[in-house]
């Protein structure tokens, strides 16, 4: 069975790698205006980012039900995205479907190097989205005045108010896996510093550079900036996480630079 298991991810791996880059690959993910909440929207822009460095085409389309739409993921669950008959959702499998193609960015890193960026990428993900998602669905002012009525606005009632139960009790699974569900809002807030003061002595290794490793992009700069960039913009009754990676003026510069670099169309507060 194992075997079995094994020849089929070879043939399909072998398939996605022989297919081109398609220039009509679609991304899709919830309405940001109305809809999208902090952890999706990091993710989002975390894998819109790391396209955007790859030089590859992709069109995004917003959808009510694209969490549902979506073939599953570790957390998130988006954004997803559909190339040809490939279908892929969140940051880390989107990433290994793009190095398929031999599209992606950061393929000049040697093994060493490419273990230790990997193991930056998974701290900043794993901390980052559990605050996000602490701060949205645990923090009652945030998840009464934001979380539940964004959520819940495109949903007629009372569906709105089962999706937003099911919502917020994924939710505080999810944070329960990663041990987080007990801990207060200052216990969150010092694992986020830590990330960040992190992030910024591996951003000063290479102080000539823009990047975290050279003066070319790499997946780490993608997944940074998704949530760097989405915490300092999204306006929340508690701005707790925003006050947070404010302090750290090497990574909001880093995020403005991507920001101009890549997309031009916001301005950190």
């Amino acid at each position: 069975m194992l075997i079995s298991q094994y020849l089929s991810q070879m043939r399909a791996d072998e398939t996605m790698s022989d297919e081109p880059w398609p220039e009509d690959a679609i991304l899709y993910q919830p309405y940001e205006a109305e809809q999208i909440l902090l952890p999706e929207q990091a993710s989002c822009l975390a894998v819109k980012a790391y396209l955007k460095m790859c030089e590859l085409p992709f069109e995004v389309r917003s959808y009510a039900n694209a969490e549902f739409m979506s073939p599953g993921g570790r957390m998130t669950k988006l954004p997803f995205l559909r190339a040809n008959a490939f279908i892929v959702a969140e940051f880390e499998p989107i990433v290994k479907f793009v190095e398929h193609k031999s599209s992606a960015i950061g393929q000049w890193l040697d093994d060493d190097i490419k273990a230790d960026m990997r193991t930056y990428v998974s701290l900043a993900e794993n901390i980052f989205t559990m605050a996000e998602l602490y701060i949205s669905f645990v923090n009652k002012s945030v998840y009464e005045e934001v979380t539940a009525p964004r959520n819940g606005c495109v949903f007629p009632w009372p569906l709105n108010v089962m999706q937003n139960y099911a919502k917020r009790r994924n939710a505080l699974r999810m944070l329960k896996v990663y041990q987080w569900n007990d801990m207060t809002i200052d216990e969150v807030i010092e694992k986020v510093e830590k990330c960040c003061e992190t992030l910024t002595f591996k951003l000063e290794e290479s102080p000539q550079t823009p990047f975290f490793y050279s003066d070319q992009p790499c997946e780490l700069d993608a997944i940074a900036f998704g949530h760097l960039f989405a915490i300092l913009t999204t306006n929340l009754p508690n701005m707790a996480l925003a006050h947070t990676v404010q302090k750290f003026k090497q990574l909001v510069a880093f995020c403005q630079y991507i920001d101009e670099k890549y997309f031009k169309t916001r301005s950190l507060m």
